[in-house]
């Protein structure tokens, strides 16, 4: 083969092989914004851009995560980091300089924001209501951070508060959005105040079983395991087969691993019934199932 042809395919290889690992490492991705855009971002008291940025390849744990920006007081908390993509925001608060040199932080108490959401685990295809308060505002301005189409921050219609300086906004994404955590950012017109609260949405992924053995006699250990990518973080065993089996028997939950696997282990015992069983997995909530088969025959 040309050699002009082989030493791009090598290296090529070479950066997929390079990609592929830090997906498995169980290492994070922090997606950082902040109101207002531009802050200088420090972690670990490392320099690493500007918002909005996004630092890949965080090893989980405890990291100081830092926002500078001319004009405005620092932001500085512990966070904590884990496999996968999490989203971070500050609401910077203004500063000006005093004839003296010293900066005075300015800021406008009288408006308040309050967000919740209506569910904290929403399925996809389904809606979620958030509601809050703000005091003393025009209207709220919302912006969702998330995975894909929402890693850098969308803004959504702002509302108006009513009267009573209450608000709602219901958000009907369908099925095009992916499983993950979000974000919704609640700030008054003025940017002055500003609230936020975290949820999750799973579903759109794949959850599957099999045994390690189809055959077995009673005493020997079962493995059954899969994968679930649905973003839940655990799945449910239930196992159907003759006599007590026939209604179904639930085995218990199995937390899903970072890599989105799961593996569970169960002795047959010495009463076992020997027949065709039938061992069914479905993520929590149930937005995806699957089944596999077994026979315990006589010893």
């Amino acid at each position: 083969m040309n050699r002009k042809i082989v030493l791009p395919i090598l290296i090529l290889c070479v950066l997929i092989s390079g990609c592929l690992s830090d997906e498995s490492s169980g290492k994070g991705t922090l997606q950082i914004t902040s109101s207002p855009s531009g802050a200088e971002v420090y972690l670990d008291g490392q320099f690493r851009g500007s918002t909005p940025t996004s630092i890949a390849n965080v090893e989980p744990g405890n990291h100081t995560l830092e926002y500078r920006f001319s004009g405005y007081k620092s932001w500085t908390s512990v966070i904590t980091v884990t496999p996968g993509i999490s989203n971070f925001f500050a609401a910077l608060e203004s500063q000006q300089v005093t004839p003296g040199g010293q900066n005075v932080t300015t800021t406008v108490p009288s408006s308040q924001v309050t967000v919740r959401a209506g569910t904290n685990l929403m399925i996809i295809g389904e809606k979620n209501v958030f509601s809050g308060t703000c005091t003393d505002c025009s209207r709220v301005l919302l912006t969702l951070y998330g995975p894909g189409y929402y890693a850098q921050g969308i803004s959504l219609e702002p509302q108006k508060p009513n009267p009573a300086s209450t608000w709602s906004y219901t958000w009907t994404p369908g099925y095009s959005v992916q499983s993950g955590k979000y974000t919704l950012v609640a700030e008054d017109g003025r940017k002055t105040a500003s609230d936020r609260v975290e949820f999750s949405v799973i579903g759109g992924g794949e959850v599957s079983i099999s045994a390690n053995t189809y055959s077995a006699v009673r005493g020997d250990s079962l493995v059954l395991s899969g994968r679930c990518t649905s973003g839940a973080q655990s799945v449910r065993l239930v196992l159907f087969g003759p006599e007590r089996f026939s209604g179904g028997v639930e085995l218990g939950s199995v937390s899903v691993t970072a890599e989105k696997t799961w593996s569970f282990r169960y002795t047959l015992d010495s009463a076992m019934p020997t027949g065709l069983y039938t061992a069914y997995v479905y993520d929590i909530p149930q937005t995806g199932s699957s089944t596999t088969q077994f026979t315990v025959r006589p010893l």
